[in-house]
C-alpha cells in the first residue's frame, strides 16, 4: 500500500503564491490591537515572518515586528491577517491591497464585518486573483495569546484549506461555514446570544440577590447547572462578579456587532422578538454605559445597575 503524503501547512500556503521562499511564510498583519497583536506574536512565534501594520503609530511603534507601509507589506507578503473594527475599515485597507497586489495573494479577515460587504469584497478580489476568506474568531484576547480561538470561516471552497493552513497556530477550531461571507453571518448570530444571554444572567443574579442568595453561590449553581453558558461559567467569574471588567471587547463593539446582526434579520426577514429585544438592550448599555466599556457591562444593565 502505498502513502500518500499530505501537504503540510506552510506548503499549502505557498501553493497559491508564486516565488515564496522556502524558510517560512511572509505575513503581514493588519490591526495591531487587542486581537491583531497577539495574533500576529503567535504566527511569529509558529516561524512565519511577521510584519505588522496600524493606522495608530504607537501600535506601530510597540513591539519587535518591523513596520511597513501598506505598499511595502503587499509586495512583500504571501499572505494577510486582517483584524479591524468595522466593514468601513477592511473596505479601506482593501481598496489599497488590490491595488498592489498579485495573483496568488491569500487575505483572511478576521475582522466581525457586515456579510454584504465581505462579499463585494471578495468578488473584487476574485477578479485580481487574490484569494479573500471571511474568518471572524471568537475567544478574546485572551484566546488570541494561547492560540484557543474559534474561527469561523466563509469563502470559495478553493480558498479555505489555505486559510485554516494559516490560522493553526491561533485556533483550537475552525468551522467552515459556507461561501463568501459566512463566517461574519455565524460571529453576528453569535455575538447576538452571547448579548442575550450576558443580559439574562443579570436578571438572573438580581432575581438571586432579591431572594436572598449570595451572588458568587448562584454564579456557581448556574454554571454547573443546565441553564450554564459562556456568559455564566466565564464571564460572571472572570470580569463581572471579580469587578475587572477588563476582557479586551467593549461595549462599542458588540454595539457595532449587534447592530449588524439586527440589519442582516430584517433585510431577511428572520429577526424574532426576543433577537429585536436584545438589540433594543445592547443599544441602551451603549448609550448608559458608554462605547469605552466593557461589553460585560451588560449584565450590570440586566441587574438594573446604572
Amino acid at each position: 500500500m502505498r502513502t500518500i503524503a499530505q501537504p503540510s501547512a506552510r506548503s499549502l500556503l505557498r501553493s497559491g503564491r508564486r516565488g515564496a521562499r522556502e524558510d517560512g511564510m511572509r505575513i503581514g498583519s493588519i490591526g495591531l490591537g487587542a486581537m491583531g497583536r497577539p495574533m500576529a506574536e503567535r504566527l511569529a512565534a509558529a516561524g512565519h515572518a511577521v510584519a505588522g501594520l496600524d493606522r495608530d503609530p504607537a501600535r506601530r511603534a510597540d513591539g519587535a515586528m518591523p513596520a511597513a507601509d501598506l505598499a511595502e507589506l503587499v509586495a512583500g507578503a504571501d499572505a494577510l491577517l486582517l483584524s479591524l473594527p468595522d466593514s468601513p475599515a477592511v473596505e479601506a485597507v482593501m481598496e489599497g491591497v488590490l491595488a498592489r497586489a498579485a495573483p496568488g495573494l491569500l487575505v483572511v479577515d478576521t475582522s466581525t464585518a457586515d456579510p454584504l460587504s465581505t462579499r463585494a469584497i471578495q468578488a473584487r478580489a476574485a477578479e485580481r486573483g487574490v484569494a479573500f476568506v471571511d474568518a471572524p474568531v471568537s475567544g478574546g484576547a485572551t484566546g488570541a495569546a494561547e492560540g484557543r480561538l474559534l474561527a469561523m470561516l466563509g469563502g470559495a471552497d478553493a480558498d479555505l484549506d489555505r486559510a485554516e493552513a494559516l490560522l493553526a497556530p491561533l485556533t483550537r477550531q475552525v468551522v467552515r461555514c459556507g461561501g463568501p461571507g459566512a463566517g461574519n453571518v455565524a460571529k453576528l448570530v453569535n455575538n447576538l446570544l452571547c448579548s442575550a444571554h450576558l443580559l439574562l444572567a443579570g436578571e438572573a443574579l438580581a432575581l438571586g440577590e432579591a431572594a436572598g442568595l449570595d451572588p458568587r453561590a448562584l454564579a456557581a449553581v448556574l454554571a454547573a447547572g443546565s441553564g450554564r453558558s459562556a456568559a455564566i461559567e466565564t464571564n460572571l467569574p472572570a470580569w463581572v462578579l471579580s469587578g475587572t471588567y477588563d476582557s479586551g471587547f467593549t461595549m462599542g463593539l458588540m454595539a457595532k456587532d449587534v447592530r449588524l446582526a439586527r440589519a442582516l434579520g430584517e433585510a431577511v426577514a428572520a429577526l424574532g422578538p426576543l433577537s429585536r429585544a436584545t438589540a433594543a438592550s445592547v443599544a441602551q448599555g451603549e448609550a448608559r454605559f458608554g462605547a469605552a466599556a466593557d461589553f460585560n457591562r451588560l449584565v450590570d444593565l440586566g441587574r438594573g445597575e446604572a
